[in-house]
């Protein structure tokens, strides 16, 4: 791979502008070719009409979105599909990160309300995904978090995640998530819905 093509995908991950003598420094490459070649793709980016451009801020350089496509990043921002996790969502991957591997009847128990919906959003947007089926009455489908969710989350493995008692949930709470997972206590999903409420997302 070629000094441009390796700062390309540098540049592409990085959130924040990165100098160019700490890019000199990743890639072991003298300073002065890396201000060239950054000089070169800024400009092939503008001679191709890239809906990237290449920017030297803050000490730094760091790609950008093209001002000209931000009506269409709002309208994407907008979609479905870039909607941000509702707060039942939001409880529920938490349920699924802290109990794992846990049903849909452990989740909806936890949280007091039927989870079906919520795990579906989730398992659309990689978060979660089935891992098995527990055995017992049904033998009920299995969840746990993917590697998106731990990248996404900006750890290196669930071991990072942060105590549950910083965060103070009820003690209850606190109890059913760190509750090792058990075959004995499979909830029978046939009367799911009767039991909770739907999901207001």
């Amino acid at each position: 791979m070629n000094t441009r093509s390796i700062l390309e995908a540098i540049l592409f991950v990085a959130e924040r502008p990165v100098p160019a003598a700490e890019l000199a420094e990743v890639t072991e490459r003298p300073r002065d070719e890396v201000s060239k070649e950054l000089e070169a793709l800024a400009a092939d980016y503008e001679a191709r009409e890239s809906g990237l451009v290449l920017k030297e801020v803050g000490g730094g350089w760091r790609l950008f979105s093209h001002p000209q496509a931000r009506p269409y990043l709002e309208q994407f921002a907008a979609s479905p599909a870039a909607t941000r996790l509702s707060q039942a969502a939001l409880e529920t991957l938490s349920v699924v990160a802290y109990r794992q591997p846990v049903t849909r009847g452990q989740v909806s128990e936890i949280r007091g309300v039927d989870s079906e919906r919520s795990l579906q959003t989730l398992e659309r947007f990689g978060l979660v995904a089935e891992i098995g089926t527990a055995p017992g009455p049904g033998s009920p489908i299995l969840y746990g978090t993917t590697e998106m969710f731990v990248e996404k989350l900006g750890v290196n493995s669930l071991e990072e995640l942060p105590p549950l008692a910083d965060h103070v949930p009820p003690a209850q709470v606190v109890e059913a998530l760190e509750r090792p997972f058990r075959p004995g206590e499979v909830i029978d999903l046939r009367d799911e819905d009767d039991r909770h409420e739907a999901d207001s997302s």
